[in-house]
């Protein structure tokens, strides 16, 4: 499987931890689903995770930084 370069899917005012974050937040969801449903997954969660990402499924949601005094 062709993996996606992080630059490809972030955008300039967006953080690779935030990537990450949210890439493992949602592969851990669909663990859970298949296991709940008792499915078997053929693509690890994290492929899956990254291609709804790709497919605009979800968005990525940057926090706000705070402005230091």
């Amino acid at each position: 499987m062709l993996k996606p370069s992080a630059d490809l899917i972030i955008g300039p005012d967006q953080s690779r931890y935030s990537l990450v974050v949210a890439v493992s937040k949602r592969a851990r969801e669909i663990a859970s689903e298949a296991e709940e449903k008792g499915e078997i997954l053929t693509e690890k969660p994290v492929d899956l995770a990254v291609h709804e990402l790709m497919e605009h499924k979800y968005i990525v949601v940057e926090p706000k930084q705070e402005a230091s005094e």
